[in-house]
């Protein structure tokens, strides 16, 4: 599963991407420092790992991941190939969700392409470029379902729903704001919008900013406008500040604790980022336990006890019988699964059980 980190040039992106991940991206004063996308893992913050890293003091701990994709800047025009909008577009359809960094932060030596900062005008930038992308492929979809349309009158529905998108759309609102019900999202869902993709606001403070904003957001008129425009799409929105994201993820466990106390924040920011893009993309995880490894799983929302245990091998799915499961909270409580057994609170469950987040999991199976 992939993250796509997208931004005007000099709204900190780089910077944030190398503060979560250590990829050690290109990150410069000037547009198009980014020039090809940059990769690099994340690890998923859990503290159930932690407490059952205490439980039963395993030889490894390995939490979920997700990989992030630093992409290359954007500019107006982009959708039409202007600076590196063909190599944007590309790196966008192949993220699952976006992460969009909105510059919200003044530096007079961090100069801005278009000359000043304005987060209203540089979101509906980026959202206007998906957008024209967007509208050429709605405009060859409703030249398809005319040609089809000639041969049968079935698809009048699916034109005039065709025709409908493009006329909101037309009007610089992303595909992502709009109500399909059931029978148009069928219709869309083979259809590649980008402007269709979940997205997280990263808004960009500076130091002084970035505390006050979470009580008083108004008091930077910017990240209160990105919050207006998250609300407006049914987007999360997140305040972060990349020099200080930067400086703790510098730091050693222990200073980095102290660095954070210092702040009043519990966590680094962008662990909010990666929890929050973690839930955007309908990841959960479930947990399996031991001496030799304590592990986090990632699955979707949704699966199935056999599909699950194929996360851990495809041996498991097929030999799969049932899986043991016990909540993490009833664990952290007694101290054990064998505890939670003795209460009567570990379940066997068959394979079509819907596993939850947090599930600690044994499964059992035939060897082959």
């Amino acid at each position: 599963m992939k993250l796509g980190m997208v931004g005007l040039p000099n709204t900190g992106k780089s910077t944030l991407f190398n503060a979560l991940t250590g990829a050690g991206a290109v990150s410069e004063n000037y547009a198009f420092s980014t020039v090809e996308a940059a990769v690099g893992a994340v690890s998923v913050p859990d503290a159930r790992l932690i407490r059952l890293a205490e439980l039963y003091n395993p030889a490894k701990i390995t939490p979920a991941s997700l990989e992030v994709v630093d992409i290359a800047g954007l500019v107006k025009g982009s959708s039409k190939g202007e600076g590196l909008g063909n190599k944007f577009l590309a790196s966008i359809r192949e993220v699952d969700a976006i992460i969009h960094v909105v510059r919200c932060f003044e530096d007079e030596l961090v100069v801005h392409p278009d000359g000043d900062i304005n987060a209203k005008r540089d979101i509906e930038t980026i959202n206007l470029e998906l957008i024209f992308s967007d509208l050429e492929i709605l405009e060859r979809k409703l030249e398809r379902t005319r040609k089809n349309l000639k041969a049968s009158k079935e698809f009048q529905k699916e034109a005039d729903f065709v025709e409908k998108l493009i006329t909101y759309m037309s009007e610089g609102k992303t595909a992502r704001s709009y109500d399909f019900d059931e029978y148009e999202l069928n219709i869309i869902k083979d259809v590649p919008l980008l402007s269709a993709k979940p997205v997280i606001y990263a808004a960009n403070l500076n130091e002084s900013d970035f505390p006050a904003v979470f009580e008083k957001p108004e008091s930077n008129p910017h990240y209160a406008y990105t919050i207006e425009a998250a609300k407006s799409e049914n987007c999360a929105v997140l305040p972060v500040c990349a020099k200080i994201e930067a400086e703790i993820s510098e730091l050693e466990e222990e200073d980095k604790q102290l660095f954070l106390g210092e702040l009043g924040m519990s966590e680094p920011g962008l662990n909010r980022v990666i929890q929050q893009g973690y839930a955007l993309l309908g990841l959960i995880s479930f947990l399996t336990a031991g001496p030799q490894e304590v592990r986090a799983w990632t699955i979707r929302q949704g699966t199935k006890a056999r599909a699950a245990a194929g996360k851990i091998h495809t041996d498991i799915e097929k030999g799969f019988i049932k899986a043991e499961v016990t909540a993490f909270s009833d664990v952290d409580e007694l101290g054990s699964t064998n505890a939670a057994k003795e209460k009567g609170l570990l379940r066997l469950e068959g394979r079509d059980y819907i596993i939850k987040d947090g599930d600690v999991i044994l499964f059992r199976f035939n060897k082959t």
